[in-house]
């Protein structure tokens, strides 16, 4: 997240560099953008684990199945949606319920980050554990916190098992 933080800064960094080439006066540290700076920052936090994750799915893919395709006259495209989206339907459950539990659980990304905003007018709420957090350390509310975080983990979970099912339901199929 400081990385990051560096490399949004107007000043310094990547975008300040940017800014210097094209004469823009850019600023992603402002708190009317940073929700998408912070995606952004997600974002590619998980796409190594997640391209890991399909790249050994991929490899799992029999070449009998793409023999097939090719004997059958299919092209780049009909072989992607026709052989490789159903082989890697299990993967993409897995990566969907990581990512909606790492969504949940993001933390340091906001905190961060809301050092670096100038004037620090960001708001506490950006996700549920900085709001859970700043419940129970600055607003002296433990045991609301306590109880946010629990029913947090219930959804969570609800969520997560959801995914399960419907991706264990289209496996049936």
């Amino acid at each position: 997240a400081l990385v990051w933080g560096f490399m949004y800064g107007a000043r310094y960094g990547l975008v300040g560099s940017l800014n210097a080439w094209l004469g823009t006066h850019v600023d992603v540290l402002q708190p009317s953008v940073l929700l998408a700076a912070i995606g952004n920052i997600n974002t590619w936090e998980f796409t190594g684990y997640n391209m890991l994750i399909f790249y050994s799915s991929l490899s799992t893919v029999p070449r009998s199945l793409y023999e097939a395709a090719a004997i059958d006259g299919a092209g780049e495209w009909q072989v992607v949606r026709r052989v490789k989206l159903p082989e890697l339907r299990g993967s993409l459950a897995i990566t969907v319920i990581f990512s909606i539990i790492g969504s949940f659980q993001l933390f340091n990304e906001p905190s961060v980050m809301q050092n670096m905003v100038p004037g620090n007018a960001i708001t506490t709420y950006y996700t549920p554990n900085m709001y859970a957090y700043n419940l129970s350390f600055s607003g002296n509310q433990s045991n609301y916190a306590a109880a946010l975080a629990i029913v947090m983990a219930a959804l969570t979970m609800l969520v997560a098992y959801a995914v399960q099912l419907r991706s264990m339901r289209e496996q049936m199929r």
